[in-house]
């Protein structure tokens, strides 16, 4: 339905604006009945809906809905494909519910193992978070219900998220921090944008003008509103100003009225408060007319479907020495609380009430599998109990293999609250070990929300990840464990040895007022391979119950232009028995010198289907953004002239072909020239090689105190190049007068050169 927006603006008194810009209760907007303004229902989350019964009293109490792999799980997947298909299932349960905009996904990224809410974030890698964040946001949308990407921004702890400060540089927000919303904003262009907690740089998120107005709206073209994360508000009229325009759940009025008196004053212009109302009404309005239109009913029982075929796609396999698949007829013993009463979803905001979850043991007697069971540990909870480790130990020991459901309990992950250590249970680490000391065919089952660090990989035959995959887990674990699925995903994020390794150690989380990311866009697998640091396993990294092999790498063109792109090529032919699904990965590595750079970085994906000896040919295409970093000199993405190296392959480990590609552009750095400005500087910039070579030589006899071969150490090409850490003010100090006097020429002709 047409309405005139601006119209309705004027009708409003000031202090409708103002009620306008903050939340109702806590899951509604507000409505003016006398101009025909609707309430909105927002609602959790990024991996299934948690709406409010509004028959209870109690916010809490959620209506029934179906749980869908969490963040954690649905991007090992590395499949937009399966993003978009969860996202259209929950589109069609919000809009058969009521709900206008749902609140998700979460695409902060995962800067440490410890961050509570890892388990509901999607990569440590911007490139992979952001294309599941964008195909998840076309599912949702696809259906009429808006989405409300979350936390913009730098939301990478949950200890005292609500102030502490992410203090990092500008190249390490733009490079890490914000692509992944920057891909989804441009690409799918979600309804509303949620802001974080926390403070960045100084300034909390909920009153950045330049993050919520300069970056969001006038760089990226970001049309919706921002709304705040609940309870995040700071100071409500620097909000407004700064580009926030919804508050939830509100304050009772006390806000408002704030905002009421700033217009009055003349502190807030009330332009800006329309602006602000204008978008905020230009969605409630798309939602009201989105859920006038006819829907399809309510299927939780075809959501579950969904659901468990998803779990299958997103479990890694991360290690199998051949105990997997089971062997149909063997004898079997699943241990572990895990088995019964699997943990498949993370705890907070975003814990859904379930119709029904599957277990493994439930999904074993569906099937007629012939197993037998000892719990052997708890799943909720850190408890060892030596009658129940005996039992296990002697039934793994009499069977041909053990499988050990292990996991995180709920209490070790959730919003709120970092995690105190990597580590599992003490008590599922022990037994375990014992188990695998007398059963060679050990397997063990993960359930976590984050890496844990395992210090029995080595003596266990197979691990298998579930992360938390989802009501479906259970259907998912005993297809995959049994051979009737074969396992396809892939850890978007590293697993290190030990926590000690991880790239923030000695900064997370902080003091509590001020978060330092000193470790820059050394994040994940840029600083495990920077530093050439040993891991569990690597991002990117799955196993399969078949094999593929990589065939006929080619380049459309060996170099690329600055406004043009190159398209990369490469065959893959799965060369074992059965099917399966690979995922194909690119990595750019600069060759340039570019100092600072990660040895390699992700920035194209695609998941394909193969039959046995089937062969399929992907093609990715690549532009001078691929190749770019973010420069603070220019405030611009840069890519410098000169070699890369294109990768393609399995993980971030396992690159099965290398191409190289040469990128031509006239676009150079400032470069300052002074006394100060090093010979290698000099050297490295073709603006100033030549003209540094050609003064050097003309002047070598007195550039080298006056040796009279005019052959010394600085007119020797080989010897400007071993002192290319030199300043030029040290050549006068190394020639004496003679240099002194010949400094100014050169300096002159430096400038020149750069102008």
């Amino acid at each position: 339905m047409e309405r005139n927006i601006p119209e309705l603006v004027k009708q409003l008194t000031l202090e409708e604006k103002a009620g306008l810009c903050s939340g109702a209760d806590f899951w509604h907007t507000k409505a003016v009945e006398r101009l025909g303004i609707p309430a909105m229902m927002v609602s959790d989350g990024p991996h299934g809906l948690r709406t409010q019964d509004m028959s209870q009293t109690d916010r809490d109490t959620s209506i029934k809905a179906v749980c869908f792999p969490t963040g954690c799980a649905s991007a090992a997947s590395f499949d937009p494909a399966l993003l978009r298909r969860e996202g259209t299932a929950i589109g069609r349960e919000a809009r058969a519910v009521g709900v206008g905009v749902v609140l998700g996904p979460a695409v902060n990224i995962k800067r440490s193992p410890l961050c509570g809410r890892n388990f509901e974030y999607y990569s440590e890698d911007p490139c992979l978070a952001g294309e599941m964040a964008a195909a998840f946001i076309d599912g949702v949308q696809s259906q009429g219900v808006g989405t409300s990407i979350k936390h913009f921004a730098a939301n990478n702890q949950e200890y005292r998220r609500m102030s502490a400060s992410s203090d990092m540089s500008e190249r390490t927000l733009r490079e890490i921090y914000l692509p992944a919303f920057e891909k989804a904003v441009k690409k799918s262009r979600p309804w509303t944008v949620m802001c974080s907690y926390n403070r960045i740089n100084g300034v909390y998120a909920s009153e950045n003008e330049r993050l919520l107005t300069g970056i969001l709206r006038d760089e990226w073209g970001f049309d919706g509103f921002v709304m705040s994360d609940w309870g995040a508000v700071a100071d409500r009229v620097k909000g407004v100003a700064a580009g926030l325009d919804l508050e939830m759940p509100g304050s009772g009025g006390v806000n408002d009225a704030k905002i009421v008196a700033a217009v009055q004053d003349g502190t807030l212009a009330e332009e800006t408060l329309d602006r602000a109302v204008t978008r905020i009404l230009n969605i409630v309005f798309r939602a009201a007319d989105e859920a006038a239109a006819p829907c399809a009913a309510l299927d939780l029982a075809g959501d579950h479907t969904i659901a468990a075929e998803m779990a299958k796609e997103c479990a890694v396999l991360l290690q199998n020495k051949g105990a997997l698949p089971l062997k149909k007829g063997s004898k079997v013993v699943y241990i572990g609380g895990f088995a019964a009463a699997p943990r498949f979803q993370g705890g907070g905001s975003s814990h859904i009430n379930v119709v029904k979850a599957d277990s493994a043991l439930d999904a074993a007697e569906r099937h007629g599998r012939h197993i037998h069971y000892v719990e052997g540990f708890p799943a909720d909870r850190d408890q060892r109990d030596e009658k129940e480790f005996l039992a296990a130990v002697e039934a793994a020991s009499d069977a041909d293999t053990a499988v050990i459901f292990a996991g995180l309990p709920e209490s070790f992950e959730s919003e709120g609250c970092d995690r105190a250590h990597m580590r599992l249970p003490e008590s599922q680490n022990n037994l375990i070990a014992r188990v695998a000391a007398v059963q060679k065919n050990t397997v063990v089952v993960l359930h976590t929300g984050a890496p844990v660090e395992c210090p029995w990989a080595d003596d266990v035959a197979s691990v298998l990840c579930m992360y938390l995959d989802g009501e479906g887990v259970g259907e998912a674990a005993d297809a995959l464990l049994w051979g009737d699925a074969n396992p396809c995903g892939r850890l978007p994020e590293t697993w290190p040895l030990r926590l000690e390794d991880t790239p923030c150690y000695l900064d997370y989380p902080g003091d509590g007022r001020t978060a330092l990311y000193r470790e820059g866009v050394f994040v994940g697998y840029r600083w495990y391979d920077a530093r050439k640091m040993p891991v569990r396993w690597p991002f990117g990294h799955g196993l399969s119950y078949t094999g593929y092999v990589y065939r006929e790498p080619q380049l459309s063109a060996p170099e690329m232009e600055q406004d043009g792109s190159v398209k990369v090529r490469v065959s893959v032919r799965n060369v074992g028995a059965r099917a399966g699904r690979e995922v194909v990965q690119l990595y750019v590595s600069d060759c340039t010198g570019t100092a600072g750079r990660p040895p390699k970085e992700l920035r194209r994906f695609v998941k394909i289907s193969l039959e046995p000896g089937e062969e399929k040919q992907v093609e990715f295409t690549l532009t001078p953004r691929d190749l770019s970093w973010y420069c603070e000199e220019i405030g611009d993405w840069y890519a410098a002239p000169g070699k890369y190296k294109i990768l393609l392959g399995h993980s971030s480990r396992d690159i099965h072909a290398t191409l190289e590609l040469t990128y031509r552009s006239d676009k150079l750095l400032p470069l300052t020239v002074d006394e100060n400005t090093t010979l290698g500087e000099l050297l490295a910039d073709p603006r100033t090689a030549a003209v540094i070579k050609e003064i050097m030589q003309r002047y070598g006899t007195a550039l080298n105190g006056g040796n009279a071969g005019g052959e010394g150490v600085l007119s020797a090409e080989g010897s400007l190049q071993m002192m290319e850490g030199m300043p030029l003010r040290g050549l006068v100090n190394f020639g004496g007068l003679a240099a002194a006097q010949a400094l100014p020429t050169l300096l002159d002709a430096l400038k020149k050169a750069v102008e």
